[in-house]
């Protein structure tokens, strides 16, 4: 029930967040056009932080060992078998930037 309940909660907050800030750039003489992309790039935006947000305890991530290597893994809701081929592969990856 969370599994579903959770996507339409955070779209519905997402909206009313958008709509808030598009409503108060209307009391600016804001144009329409700009206020209604202004509103979506809103949306889209804390849309994404909330399902980021959600997903961050089930999500682990793993790094190169080498020092100044940028490179990672980040995993959501893997199994312990995934999880740890995926642990050996950034640690002996061949492209270190």
């Amino acid at each position: 029930m969370k599994q579903r309940l959770f996507p339409l909660l955070a779209e519905a907050i997402a909206a009313a967040m958008a709509a808030n800030l598009g409503y108060q750039l209307t009391d600016y003489d804001v144009p329409l056009a700009l206020v209604l992309a202004c509103a979506l790039a809103l949306y889209i935006a804390f849309r994404e932080t909330l399902r980021q947000l959600a997903q961050a305890r089930y999500t682990v991530t793993h790094r190169c060992t080498v020092p100044g290597c940028t490179f990672t893994v980040r995993l959501t809701r893997a199994d312990a078998v995934e999880n740890r081929r995926w642990q050996e592969i950034a640690a002996a990856h061949p492209s270190h930037t």
